[in-house]
This record gives C-alpha cells, structure tokens and sequence, in this order.
C-alpha cells in the first residue's frame, strides 16, 4: 500500500470512529421517548462515553508506541464493532450506556495509535489530516444518522449496521498496510509498563503543551455543548425534526473540518488565534440569537464558532506533535486528547445535571456559553505571553527548536 493509500485509509478509519461517537445524537429523543430520560439521561450517555476515552487514553493511549500501529488499530476496530451491536441490539437505557463505554474504550484505544501512524507516514500531511479527521467525522456522522433517523425504516438499527459494515472493510485495508512503528526489542515489557495510567510528556513538549491546552479546553468544550444539548436548544428555538436538530453539530463540527483544511498553510499560532476569537465572536453571536429566540441566528454563530473549533485544535495539534519524536507520538497525541475529552465531558455532564434541576435549557446554553468564552480568553492571555513557545511555520518538524519566542 502506498503512503498515499495509507494515509487515506487512517484518515477513513478516523472519520469512522468519530462518526460513530456522533451517532447516537439523534437517536437520545427516540430512545428516551421509549425508555423514559430526558436531558440528564442524553448528558449521561454523552458524559460516559467521554470518560471512557479519558480512561482509554490514559492505560493505552502509548501502547502502539511499543507493540506496533497495526495491532492496535485492528483491536480498536474490533472493539467499535463489539459497542456497535451492542448499540444495535440495546434493549435499555443501562445496554445504552454499556454501549457508549465501549465505544470509548475502542475509540480511546486506536486514536493514539492512528493518529501517530498518520504522522510516520507523512509529517505534514499527518499532523493537518489529525486536525482535520475529527471535525469530518463528527459532522458526517451525525448528519448521516440524522438522515437515517428521520427517513430510514429501523433507524436504531440502521446506521449502528451501516458503520459495522465499514469497519470491517477498513479492518481489511489494516491487514493490509505496512507497519509504521515496528516492534523493536524488549517492547513486550514495556508495552507492560505503558498500561500503568499516567500522561507522560517528553521535556520538548511540555512548554508547547502549556500554550496549546487551555486552547484545546476551550474548542472542545465547544464540542460538548453542541454534542450533548444542541438538538434541545433547536427545538427550543421552533425546530422541526430530528435531522434540523442534528445540523447544529454537523454546521459546528463540518464547518471546523472545512476551516482546518483552508488554513492549513498557516502558522500554528495564527491558527490557534484564529480559532480562540472565532470560539469567542461565534458562541457570542449564538448566545444573542438564542436570546432573541433566532434560530438563523443561532446557526449563523454556530458556522462561525466551527471555524474557531478546527482552526484552534489545528494549530494546537501541530503546535504539540512538533516537538515528538517519532517514538513518542502515540503518547503525545493521546495526551492532547485527554485534555480534549476533558474539556468536552465534564461540562457537558454538569450542564446536562443543571437541565435537569431546572429545567431551562436555554438558561443553563446561556451560562455554559459565557464560561467558553471566558475560557477562550484565558486561553488567548496566555498564547500571547511573550514566553509562550509555538512553532513557527505551517509544516514545524519534529527538528524545531523549542526555545522559539513568540512575537505579536
């Protein structure tokens, strides 16, 4: 398999992984019509799936640096398979929630490993398909089970077997593909060792992660509203229909696809400032169209909040993944994301409680939106200190050096 073929391939598989964690989005109304939970259950659901990652990422997140790519992915897979008919077949909310745990576990397993493979084929190349793959998948994801919900016969069925269907066909294409990361002598015991849970961060790295984290925090957390009470707020807003509702994450996480593709050639740091004040100015313009009760309004912000999610998780990939040698990249990039799912699980979990007690989505939209802008601003403080260490082209190489001021 060419690099070319392998890069599309991780790429797919990616794509596939995050569009299966979107999913369930439009399906929490039917399933809670049927099973009785409202918002608190939809947030749970939401919330669990993300610790998993978070716990995903911290036992295995390093494992591929040790025992290869390829075994990895392919247990991942298999463990996205294994979720998928749990999901197909749930006959509760309890198998709902089984089934979200072992998405995260699967999904917390391989995005390590596929994004550090994408890396060793193609440093440039990977390090914008790693910024660009989740937004992809989230939009068509939830777009697709949208579609699926609102015209398909057995839509709790149908798009759980139309994923299936696909992985299996990229589990094919990884039998397939070279190995990137081959096993070098005594990685059994230390693919041991990688299981004990801890984020460990080369010296390189850590300044970089200091300014690109609270960036991270602040685009996911972006995420985690929209995943977990967008659909709500829809129809709070006069929203007809299981697949408008799901267009506010697809319009959020498609846009931020898109965006991490045009500005590719940027700086890292351009990229990261792009994307706090779009996070800022779009949740800002949602916020006034929520209340003056807009639904175009809400979507027009929203279209401008996504460029800030894909530029800004852009910028701070490139930003950390600079600095990894090739040996380090699985634990690296997992680290980024432990801080992802943390910014995008934990308020989402909090707001879905808050809902819950009271009982005004709008009310609980409008606070969680004000602390993403307070947390983008925070976030812009610090990318403007002059201390702070950001690569300083667009394709930065695991050769630049750390010691690099920023200058405004």
């Amino acid at each position: 398999m060419s690099p070319t073929a392998t890069l599309a391939l991780l790429v797919s598989i990616v794509v596939t992984f995050l569009a299966s964690s979107a999913a369930p989005t439009p399906l929490y109304a039917t399933y809670g019509a049927e099973w009785g939970f409202g918002s608190l259950g939809t947030t749970l659901a939401f919330g669990v799936y993300a610790v998993a990652v978070l716990v995903s990422l911290l036992v295995l997140g390093r494992l591929s640096d040790e025992l290869g790519r390829r075994p990895v992915i392919l247990a991942g897979i298999a463990g996205q398979v294994v979720a998928l008919v749990v999901l197909t077949t749930a006959p509760d909310y309890a198998a709902l929630l089984t089934g979200r745990v072992l998405q995260g576990v699967a999904t917390g397993a391989a995005v390590g490993a596929l994004g550090a493979a994408m890396l060793d084929v193609d440093r440039t190349r990977g390090a914008i398909a790693n910024g660009t793959a989740p937004g992809a998948g989230t939009a068509i994801g939830a777009l697709l089970a949208g579609v699926v919900v609102q015209f398909a016969p057995a839509p709790t069925h149908a798009i759980y077997l139309l994923v299936i269907a696909l992985l299996l066909l990229q589990g094919v294409g990884v039998q397939r593909m070279t190995e990137t990361a081959p096993r070098l002598p005594g990685a059994a015991a230390r693919a041991r060792a990688s299981l004990v849970p801890e984020v460990r961060l080369p010296r390189a790295v850590r300044p970089r992660m200091l300014v690109a984290a609270p960036v991270v925090l602040a685009v996911w957390a972006l995420a985690g509203l929209y995943g977990s009470l967008a659909p709500s707020l829809v129809r709070e807003l006069g929203g007809q229909g299981v697949l408008l509702g799901t267009l506010a994450l697809t319009t959020l996480a498609g846009v931020a696809a898109a965006a991490a593709l045009v500005l590719r050639e940027r700086s890292a740091r351009t990229l990261m400032l792009v994307g706090i004040a779009s996070v800022a100015v779009g949740v800002a313009a949602t916020l006034t169209a929520v209340g003056a009760g807009s639904l175009v309004g809400f979507f027009a912000g929203s279209f401008v909040a996504g460029i800030g999610f894909g530029a800004g998780f852009q910028g701070a990939v490139r930003t950390v993944v600079g600095a990894a040698q090739p040996h380090e990249r699985a634990g690296v990039l997992s680290a980024v994301y432990v801080v992802a799912y943390l910014g995008m699980g934990v308020p989402a979990v909090v707001a879905g409680s808050l809902v819950g007690h009271v009982g005004d989505v709008t009310a609980v939209v409008r606070d969680y939106g004000i602390a993403v802008v307070l947390l983008s601003l925070t976030a812009l403080a610090g990318l403007l200190r002059p201390e702070a260490v950001v690569p300083a082209g667009p394709a930065a190489s695991a050769e630049t050096p750390v010691v690099e001021a920023v200058r405004a």
